[in-house]
C-alpha cells in the first residue's frame, strides 16, 4: 500500500542561490555610493566571481536534468542574482526558462541578494521577472505570502527579505503585516501539510542560530505563525552548502537547505517526493568533468505530526 501510495505521489525540485550575474550590469551614479560598490568589490576582487563563474552552465545543464525528467513543481528559494541588477535578472529569468515556451511550473521566493539594496527592493524587479512562478492563493491580492497546492500539499512562499543600507548587513525579516497575512493564510487553505518556503534559514548545519547580520531577525515570530498554521517542513537557501535538521531546537518541524546549485564545489539540488506522509529527498550533486548531475544521497523526512 505504501509503495503504490508512493508511486502516485507528486515530485517537486528544490533549488537556490544561483547568484547569476550579466554584462553590462547597467550601473547608475547613486550605484557607485550604495552597499552595491563594496558587494561588487567582493565579487570581482574577493573571489566570489571565481567562485559562481560557471554558473550559467551549471543552470543550463540543471534546466536539461529537469526538462529530461519534468517534475510537478519547481520550488526556487531565491538569489538569482549577484548584485540585484536588472540585467542580471532577465539574465537569470531566461536561463531558468521562466515564462517561456517549455517553462516548468514553478514557485519562487526573492533572496536577499534580489533585495540588495531597498531601491532593487522596491522597484519589483524580482517579481516582474519571476510572475510566472509567483501564482497562488492570496490574501487581499497582496503579493507575499502565497501558496501553491500541488498534489496532496501546500506550498506556502513567504518573502523573508529586506533591502538593507549596512554593506555587512545580509539579515531578512518579514513584517508584522506579512506576518498576519501568513497566520490568516495558513488559517484558510484547505487540509494538507503545509511546507513554507522562504529564503533564510531556521538554524544552521550545527543546529546553532545564524549570526545577527546575517539571518532572520524576527526568526522566531515566523516559527511560531508556521507552527500554530500547521506548517510540517521549512526549505529555504542562503546558506550554500546543503542540510538538513530532522530534529531542529528552534522549530517542531524539519528543516531542509537547498544549498547553491551553482557555487563551485557545492553545486547541487534537491529531488522531493511526496505523498503527503512520506517526504523522500534525493540530493544531486553537478560533476563538472561530466557536465551533468548525478544523485548522491537520499534520506526520507514524516510530514505527520508525532
Amino acid at each position: 500500500m505504501e509503495s503504490a501510495a508512493m508511486a502516485s505521489a507528486v515530485r517537486l525540485v528544490h533549488f537556490s542561490d544561483i547568484h547569476v550575474t550579466a554584462r553590462p550590469l547597467g550601473w547608475q551614479r547613486g550605484d557607485w555610493l550604495s552597499k552595491r560598490f563594496t558587494g561588487w568589490l567582493n565579487h570581482r576582487w574577493l573571489g566570489r566571481a571565481h567562485r559562481f563563474r560557471q554558473a550559467d552552465q551549471v543552470v543550463s545543464r540543471l534546466m536539461q536534468d529537469l526538462q529530461a525528467r519534468p517534475p510537478d513543481r519547481v520550488v526556487f528559494s531565491g538569489d538569482a542574482t549577484a548584485l540585484g541588477f536588472e540585467a542580471e535578472f532577465a539574465r537569470a529569468a531566461a536561463l531558468l526558462g521562466v515564462g517561456g515556451p517549455q517553462a516548468l511550473p514553478g514557485l519562487a521566493v526573492p533572496g536577499n541578494h534580489d533585495y540588495y539594496t531597498r531601491a532593487v527592493a522596491d522597484s519589483g524587479l524580482f517579481e516582474h521577472y519571476f510572475a510566472p512562478w509567483q501564482a497562488g492563493e492570496r490574501i487581499d491580492g497582496a503579493r507575499y505570502p502565497f501558496a501553491q497546492r500541488v498534489g496532496p500539499v501546500w506550498l506556502v512562499a513567504v518573502n523573508s527579505c529586506t533591502g538593507n543600507l549596512r554593506p555587512w548587513d545580509a539579515s531578512g525579516g518579514v513584517d508584522a503585516t506579512q506576518l498576519e497575512r501568513l497566520g490568516e493564510l495558513l488559517r484558510r487553505l484547505d487540509a494538507g501539510p503545509r511546507i513554507l518556503v522562504t529564503h533564510y534559514p531556521v538554524a544552521l548545519a550545527n543546529g546553532r542560530q545564524e549570526r545577527g547580520t546575517h539571518g532572520l531577525r524576527n526568526l522566531q515570530q515566523v516559527v511560531d505563525i508556521a507552527a500554530d498554521g500547521d506548517v510540517r517542513l521549512w526549505l529555504h537557501g542562503h546558506r550554500h552548502g546543503g542540510y538538513v535538521l530532522p530534529d531542529c531546537r528552534y522549530a517542531p518541524f524539519p528543516v531542509l537547505c537547498a544549498g547553491s546549485a551553482t557555487q563551485r564545489g557545492l553545486w547541487n539540488y534537491n529531488e522531493y517526493t511526496t505523498d503527503g506522509h512520506r517526504f523522500e529527498v534525493r540530493r544531486r550533486v553537478y560533476l563538472p568533468h561530466e557536465g551533468k548531475f548525478e544523485e548522491r544521497e537520499t534520506f526520507t523526512l514524516c510530514l505527520q505530526k508525532p
